[in-house]
């Protein structure tokens, strides 16, 4: 009897150690499933940012632009996929470069009238959109979809809400003095000096005005309408063609027999020619032999 409480005892002991063992193996298994669980984070998730989102009843103006370069599957199915995300969100694109860079061009001659071109090529396209304030984070996570590796991401909220008041300030200014201007040449301008100087400063005024508005607009269409700058590209991509060889000058010679027959033919033609030419000198020839019968009969008597 006096053996239980040490037996229970013993038992006790070998369960405290079991669960320790336990617990110190399964430490390592959380602290690697953590870790696989930040390294399998979605590039495509890390587009997404509070920069690009639109506040609500916010009396703040924000130029938002994106600067995106990631890396595709198929340049040209993701280069349509974005262009109709754009049309589809009120958008549109103003810039889009679609070419394809040649790495090296290999050319190898497989037999006698058939060489095949291995080209190694990158396609790429840089393209810049324009979409409406409101749905530039709905548009940068339905290009996400493309993502198949993130290089970078650079999204920029540029508050433009006090330059924007000081525009409509100097321009309220310039109305201001426009008018004044104006009464003084209606009422007081008498000499022709004081209203070419009165009118000279006004057109100034009147500039001044313009720009201020236009700078304003300006602003206005960059605050409506968010500008993304996009670089994508895929993994170089290599082209195979089989082209026939442009046959050599060798391979239309004649062959011996005809090349000895042409051969007797032209030295034939050259025994004519030359029978042809002597025969042309018949008129010196006659002179010759006059002369040499006249020499013999007169000269040598």
């Amino acid at each position: 009897m006096k053996k239980t409480p040490t037996i229970g005892l013993a038992l006790l002991l070998v369960a405290i150690a079991y669960s320790c063992k336990d617990g110190a193996a399964e430490s390592p298994t959380t602290e690697e499933s953590a870790s696989a669980m930040e390294e399998s984070i979605d590039a495509k998730a890390a587009t997404s940012s509070s920069a690009a989102v639109e506040p609500k009843n916010s009396k703040r103006k924000f130029v938002r632009t994106a600067d995106i370069k990631f890396k595709v599957k198929n340049v040209p199915k993701s280069t349509y996929a974005i262009e109709d995300a754009t049309t589809k969100f009120g958008g549109f694109v103003t810039y889009t470069n679609l070419e394809s860079n040649v790495s090296s061009k290999d050319e190898t001659k497989v037999s006698q009238d058939s060489t095949l071109v291995t080209t190694k090529f990158t396609v790429e396209n840089n393209i810049t959109i324009r979409v409406p304030n409101a749905r530039l984070d709905t548009v940068i996570k339905t290009i996400a979809k493309q993502i198949d590796f993130l290089d970078f991401r650079v999204i920029k909220a540029d508050d433009v809400t006090l330059q924007m008041l000081s525009n409509q300030m100097a321009q309220n200014r310039s109305n201001n003095s426009e008018k004044r201007i104006e009464k003084a040449i209606d009422d007081k301008g008498k000499k022709l000096n004081n209203i070419i100087d009165a009118e000279d400063h006004l057109d100034d005024k009147k500039e001044q005005n313009d720009a201020s508005k236009l700078e304003n607009l300006s602003l206005k269409d960059q605050v409506n309408f968010s500008t993304l700058t996009l670089q994508i590209y895929q993994r170089e991509a290599v082209k195979q063609e089989m082209v026939a060889n442009e046959k050599s000058i060798n391979a239309y010679r004649p062959n011996i027999g005809l090349q000895i027959w042409d051969s007797l033919k032209t030295g034939w033609f050259m025994l004519e020619a030359i029978i042809a030419f002597v025969v042309q000198l018949w008129g010196i020839a006659l002179i010759a032999i006059l002369g040499y019968f006249g020499y013999k009969k007169y000269f040598k008597k």
